[in-house]
């Protein structure tokens, strides 16, 4: 099965897209924050390290995105996320927020050609 190119985001779709997203993570609502992501995505972050175990800190697939958000949420109960900053791409967005920890987070999530997430590079500073 091909899919399609993805089409150039507009700062509109992308603001909506993040307060969707952050939305869904704030209520802790699982199935509403993997609705966002492709079957076949690939998510490399620090916390994969730390919570999996995966050395190379990436995870491929909605299963292994699942069962990791799944941990993560057990993992922090007072989970939630503010946004200071969405960065628009071409057909990506990079999303700034406060995360857990009182960490800075930037996660980069480009598209596929169907408006789910298909990668995303997380990264971490402290505030």
């Amino acid at each position: 099965m091909e899919t399609a190119t993805p089409a150039p985001l507009d700062a509109a779709s992308a603001r909506r897209f993040a307060e969707d997203w952050l939305d869904a993570w704030n209520r802790h609502d699982l199935d509403a924050v993997l609705a966002h992501y492709a079957d076949g995505v690939e998510f490399t972050s620090p916390f994969v390290v730390e919570l999996t175990g995966h050395a190379d800190g990436t995870l491929h697939g909605i299963e292994e995105l699942r069962s990791y958000f799944a941990r993560a949420l057990d993992a922090f109960p007072e989970l939630r996320f503010t946004a200071f900053r969405v960065a628009l791409g071409v057909s990506s967005v990079t999303l700034c927020y406060r995360s857990v920890r009182d960490l800075q987070a930037a996660e980069t999530m480009f598209f596929d050609g169907d408006g789910k997430v298909a990668r995303v590079l997380a990264h971490y500073a402290e505030a």
